[in-house]
C-alpha cells in the first residue's frame, strides 16, 4: 500500500504505484465512456461487435459513472469493485460473441479487457486495504464518522493536518502536540472535570494529499485509532474532509452517553473541530465570542470547564 524510505534521516511514507493506479483507471473509464457514447458504431466495430451500438452506449454510461466515482471519491473501494463487476460482464459478452464468430477483433478485445480486469482487481484490493488502514476493528469499539466540505485543495488540507502541532489551533480540547519523530507524537488533551489526558500516537498510513491514519500506542488512557481522508469535492471544487474514528470509551457505551451530556463525546468534538478547521484554513482565523457579554454558565458548565469546586 505504501513504501517507507529514509530521506535525510527521516522516515517518509509514499504511496506505491498500486495506490495511484485507481486514479489512472478512473480516467481510463471516463475516456472509454465518452468514446462509447460519442462513437458507439466505431467502438462496436473495433471490438468485433457490429450492430451492438445500444450495448456500447450502455457500457459507455457505466464506464463514465464508475470513472467519475473513482475520481471524485478515490477512497471509496466500491467504485473500483464496480469496475471489476463491469469487466466480468464485458468478458461474458465477448465470450458469447467469440462463440458465434472467429473474428480476431473479438479475441483482441477479450485480451485487452482481461488485462484491464487484472489491473482493476489489484487497484480495488489495494484501495480496500488503504481504506482500512489507520483503524482497528475491535469488539466493543465505538465508531464515529464526520465529514465537511472545505474550500481548499486536498494538498493544502493534507499539509495542514500533517503538521500535528497545528492541531491546538482548531481542536478545542487539544492543549499540545509534540512531534517525537517522523511517525510518532505526544498528545496532551483536556478531559471532563478539569482533568488532562496524555498519550503517544503513531502514524499508521500517510498518503500525501489523500489520507492520514493514526493509532494510539500501548499505555494510552483512551485507546483509539482513525483516519482522515482528503478527496476532491463535487465537480472538483474544494475538498471533502472525512474523519473516521474508532475508540473505547470508559464504561463503554454508557460512558459515551454520559460524556455526550457534558459535550465531551468525540462525535461532538470532531464535528466542532471540523467547522473550526474550515474557518481557519479558509479565512485564516476562527471567530470567537471572547470579550462579548454572556449569561452566567450553569453549574454543569462551570464544572466541565473549571473542574469540581473546592
Amino acid at each position: 500500500m505504501r513504501d517507507a524510505v529514509f530521506e535525510r534521516g527521516a522516515l517518509v511514507t509514499r504511496p506505491t504505484a498500486a495506490a495511484g493506479l485507481g486514479m489512472a483507471l478512473g480516467w481510463l473509464g471516463v475516456g472509454l465512456g465518452l468514446a462509447s457514447l460519442l462513437m458507439p458504431r466505431r467502438m462496436a466495430s473495433s471490438a468485433g461487435l457490429p450492430g451492438r451500438t445500444r450495448t456500447l452506449r450502455a457500457i459507455g454510461l457505466r464506464e463514465l459513472a464508475t470513472g467519475a466515482g473513482i475520481l471524485l471519491r478515490p477512497h471509496k473501494p466500491g467504485w473500483l469493485w464496480s469496475r471489476v463487476a463491469g469487466d466480468a460482464m464485458d468478458l461474458g459478452l465477448l465470450a458469447a460473441a467469440g462463440r458465434r464468430s472467429r473474428d480476431n477483433r473479438v479475441a483482441l478485445a477479450s485480451a485487452l479487457v482481461a488485462g484491464i480486469t487484472v489491473l482493476d482487481l489489484l487497484a480495488a484490493y489495494d484501495n480496500q486495504r488503504m481504506a482500512r488502514a489507520g483503524r482497528r476493528e475491535e469488539p466493543g469499539a465505538i465508531r464515529v464518522r464526520k465529514s465537511l466540505n472545505i474550500n481548499r485543495t486536498p494538498d493544502e488540507c493534507y499539509r495542514f493536518w500533517r503538521n500535528f502541532e497545528n492541531f491546538p489551533s482548531f481542536m478545542q480540547h487539544v492543549d499540545e502536540v509534540q512531534t517525537i519523530d517522523a511517525t510518532r507524537s505526544h498528545w496532551k488533551v483536556r478531559a471532563p472535570l478539569g482533568r488532562h489526558v496524555e498519550w503517544n500516537a503513531e502514524l499508521s498510513s500517510d498518503v500525501p494529499s489523500q489520507q492520514l491514519g493514526w493509532r494510539t500506542l500501548e499505555g494510552a488512557g483512551i485507546e483509539h485509532s482513525g483516519v482522515v481522508r482528503f478527496s476532491p469535492g463535487i465537480g472538483g471544487r474544494g475538498t471533502r474532509v472525512q474523519v473516521d474514528l474508532a475508540y473505547r470509551a470508559p464504561l463503554g457505551k454508557a460512558g459515551a452517553q454520559m460524556a455526550k451530556l457534558f459535550g465531551e463525546e468525540p462525535s461532538q468534538q470532531i464535528e466542532e473541530d471540523l467547522r473550526r478547521f474550515k474557518q481557519l484554513i479558509e479565512t485564516g482565523e476562527i471567530p470567537t465570542t471572547t470579550g462579548q457579554p454572556s449569561g452566567q454558565r450553569s453549574l454543569v458548565g462551570r464544572i466541565v470547564h473549571k473542574g469540581l469546586p473546592g
